[in-house]
């Protein structure tokens, strides 16, 4: 009968525990030397080890033949133990085993003496899903445990345990795995298995793995069907969409491009890839973006297929703001996944969202949309001054405006050359306007048109919402919600507007910019003020 190779390569001394040194050291020092506590905690993270060592130290302890702290696991208890026939060690889950009941019954029957060991065992598994009762009653025999009995611990969710349990256990705190430990491991694994898994299939699956070593023999077990274990195989057996198809995805999110990014994701949906592992993924993504961005040599990247040069031509254009942005939207997704009806629209929402930081209304969509504008070119100290260019009306020239081939001919020249003149021009209309002026209504939406060439201005002032303008002789008054844009308006963005304005208008006008209040703004100032005038920050009286 096949068995499952997270169990077959199940460590069955503390030396085959990878990863975990500082705590199997520690416990086969204490097994060498007798000292030995009554009960022990483990505490970590799923796939970490925890119910291994457990069963390891209970083997060691009952050892006949024990050397340095390891069991022999060819003794008669060692044999025992590991098929269960020995009934002095029990494994209880506590996760089903959790009612005061439950450990009333193991309490009586622990004092009595082993009947075939040295020491009674239990190892209680997810020991923090018992009820606050059955903890009380279990704290009693911790309290005054007979000399044969000895209390393994294990738990995933620490702080659910009481600090009086806590208390009197020794805790082993169980590490994350690290990529590489992961990646030698399934390497050794697949060379006993006769299986070909390329250097980089196994840091792909370390890395799907998220620290854990069950986990990553698990996903070596399921595609291992065949003797080669490369990328394709793990991307086609997993679900996961390939490198060349995330970076599409990334590229055109990185452009707004909606469009191009849900066609992208047509596509991966029709070749059957699983929507939370892409989710997963982009997440990945993104997060080793931002970290290049915030620091490029901090060696916490976990995306090993991508060199540095990689990671610095990908995150072109790209703000530390916005990848923060697009993490939080792509966690928003993956939290609320399990509940949508609908996981490609679910994907769909936030590829939106990713695309137009306008959908979002919360900080890091503002946050994101702000250093956007700064990095198009917007610079709050020393701005450099921009032009438009005007298309005045045209002039005559000037009787002396002669070109200079004209001024440089001899005076030597014939009298019928000199004699010869221009044919003359029709005289213009001395009331004609240099260009037309709009109505008042129409003005900004044609001084727009001219500032779409500065896109960052132009994000600013087309935003109906927040930006009105209003022209009353010479003066345009630019009415705006908050004294940011104001600023803006008056110290960057002036003399760009003054220069379509002058082209609209045949004149240079006075610019000037107002902050109105709006309903929803009072009201937002009427919460606010209400709630300092609770902690008497504010007085109204």
């Amino acid at each position: 009968m096949y068995q499952a190779l997270y169990r077959k390569y199940r460590p069955r001394c503390f030396g085959d525990v990878a990863g975990q040194e500082h705590i199997t050291e520690t416990l086969r020092r204490q097994i060498e030397s007798g000292r030995l506590s009554h009960a022990y905690l483990f505490v970590g993270t799923r796939g970490t080890g925890k119910t291994t060592c457990a069963k390891i130290l209970s083997r060691a302890v009952n050892c006949t033949q024990s050397t340095d702290g390891e069991p022999c696991n060819k003794c008669l208890s060692c044999i025992g133990i590991e098929d269960g026939s020995i009934l002095d060690v029990l494994e209880l889950d506590a996760a089903s085993n959790n009612s005061v009941d439950n450990v009333r019954a193991l309490r009586d029957e622990a004092i009595y003496s082993p009947a075939a060991v040295k020491k009674r065992v239990y190892i209680v598994d997810e020991v923090h899903m018992l009820s606050l009762s059955a903890f009380n009653a279990l704290l009693k025999i911790l309290e005054e445990p007979p000399e044969h009995i000895l209390f393994i611990l294990a738990t995933t969710e620490l702080h659910k345990v009481p600090a009086t349990i806590q208390g009197r256990c020794q805790k082993f705190s169980f590490k994350r795995l690290s990529p590489s430990v992961l990646a030698d491991r399934l390497s050794l694994i697949a060379e006993r298995e006769g299986l070909s898994l390329k250097a980089d299939a196994a840091e792909r699956l370390a890395a799907l793995a998220d620290g854990s070593m069950r986990d990553g023999i698990s996903l070596l077990d399921q595609c291992a069907y065949d003797n080669v274990v490369d990328l394709e195989r793990i991307k086609d057996t997993l679900g996961l969409a390939g490198q060349q198809e995330l970076l599409r995805l990334l590229e055109a999110i990185k452009s707004h491009d909606a469009l191009s990014a849900l066609k992208i994701l047509d596509e991966l949906y029709n070749d059957g890839r699983d929507m939370a592992s892409l989710l997963g993924e982009m997440t990945s993504l993104f997060r080793d973006l931002l970290v290049f961005k915030l620091s490029p040599d901090s060696g916490l990247i976990l995306n090993f297929s991508c060199s540095n040069a990689d990671f610095s031509k990908l995150s072109e254009n790209l703000t530390a703001e916005r990848l923060f942005f697009c993490l939080d939207v792509l966690k928003t997704a993956l939290f609320g996944l399990q509940r949508s009806g609908s996981s490609k629209l679910a994907v769909e929402m936030c590829i939106f969202k990713m695309c137009d930081e306008r959908l979002c209304d919360n900080s890091e969509a503002l946050l994101s949309r702000i250093s956007q504008l700064e990095a198009g070119g917007v610079s709050r100290t020393a701005p450099a001054k921009k032009t438009i260019p005007v298309n005045p009306a045209p002039v005559d020239p000037a009787p002396d405006d002669i070109m200079p081939s004209e001024k440089s001919e001899p005076e030597s020249a014939s009298s019928q050359d000199k004699t010869e003149e221009p044919p003359p021009r029709p005289a213009q209309d001395k009331t004609e306007e240099p260009s037309p002026c709009p109505e008042s209504g129409d003005f900004w939406a044609e001084m727009l048109k001219l500032l779409k060439n500065e896109p960052s201005v132009y994000a600013l002032l087309s935003d109906g919402s927040k930006v009105q303008a209003q022209r009353k002789d010479n003066t345009i008054t630019v009415n705006v919600t908050d004294e940011f844009t104001a600023g803006l308006v008056k110290s960057d963005f002036s003399e760009l507007i003054k220069d379509a304005a002058k082209s609209i208008l045949g004149h240079e006008p006075i610019i000037q910019a107002q902050v109105i209040e709006t309903a929803e703004s009072d009201k937002s100032k009427s919460d606010k003020l209400e709630s300092l005038s609770a902690f008497n920050i504010v007085n109204f009286e």
